[in-house]
Parts: C-alpha cells; sequence; structure tokens
C-alpha cells in the first residue's frame, strides 16, 4: 500500500477525524494532525468571508507534495487537503496527517508537510472583510 493514503484539493467539507483515520496504522506509535482553520480575525480586520481558488494542477501539485514527504521522512503515511471554493469562520481549509513509529519524526513530518503545501500549492484566497473591503492573498 502507498504511503500517500490522500492527497486532494477539492470543495468538499474537510473533516480532520476522517483524514487522521486515514493514517492509522498498527505499527504507528504517533499520529500528528493539524488543521488549517478559518479565522474571523486577520491582521486586525475581522473577516466575514473567504473563498479559495486553485490553479488546475493543484491536485497534482499536492500529490507531489505528498509524495515528497514521505520520501523525505521515515513515516508510515501521510493525508493531506485543502479545501476550495466558499468556506465559513470555522470551516477547516487545510488538513495534513502523518504517521510514523515514533512522535518526534511525525512532528517533523506534518510540520514539513505543512510548510510544503503553502510552499507551492497554488490556491488563492480571496477575503471579505466586515469594512467592505477585499483582498487576495496566496498561500495554502
Amino acid at each position: 500500500m502507498s504511503r500517500v493514503r490522500l492527497a486532494d484539493v477539492s470543495s468538499a467539507v474537510l473533516i480532520e477525524r476522517d483524514i487522521s483515520d486515514l493514517v492509522a496504522d498498527a505499527s504507528a506509535g504517533a499520529v500528528v494532525t493539524f488543521a488549517g482553520i478559518v479565522r474571523s480575525w486577520d491582521h486586525g480586520r475581522e473577516v466575514r468571508a473567504l473563498t479559495y481558488e486553485g490553479h488546475p494542477t493543484s491536485a497534482s501539485v499536492l500529490a507531489d507534495v505528498a509524495a515528497t514527504i514521505a520520501q523525505r521522512h521515515d513515516v508510515i503515511a501521510v493525508a493531506v487537503a485543502h479545501r476550495v471554493g466558499d468556506l465559513a469562520i470555522g470551516d477547516a481549509a487545510l488538513i495534513a496527517a502523518v504517521s510514523s513509529a515514533h512522535r518526534a519524526e511525525a512532528f517533523r513530518a506534518c510540520q514539513d508537510l505543512v510548510d510544503l503545501t503553502k510552499e507551492r500549492l497554488p490556491v488563492w484566497k480571496h477575503q471579505f472583510f466586515a469594512d467592505g473591503t477585499d483582498e487576495w492573498v496566496n498561500c495554502a
């Protein structure tokens, strides 16, 4: 079985437990999960809504990122998903999960997975603020 259990970009609601369960394994001593949640404030301004838009290559880029992490770290399994479309405050935009025999490697791999996703994934965030302004941000 592949060590990459999921690498997905879609408009589907992301459930942290569902993605964490994908990397669970009897040989794993650690499962580390990260959830990037839509927050109501950004740089001192109240966020009312946001939309994520992804480039058509975003799914293949995320698959490459996940494969890189699986090769770079001593992990059992990797899963990562990023949501696109309209999201509400409190929704998960990004969920990453990694399992490993030991916690230190699982933490390192999960942080690397999130950082590499943010660095490479062609997804853009359009934030709408309470004061009527908006901004585009290139982030994951």
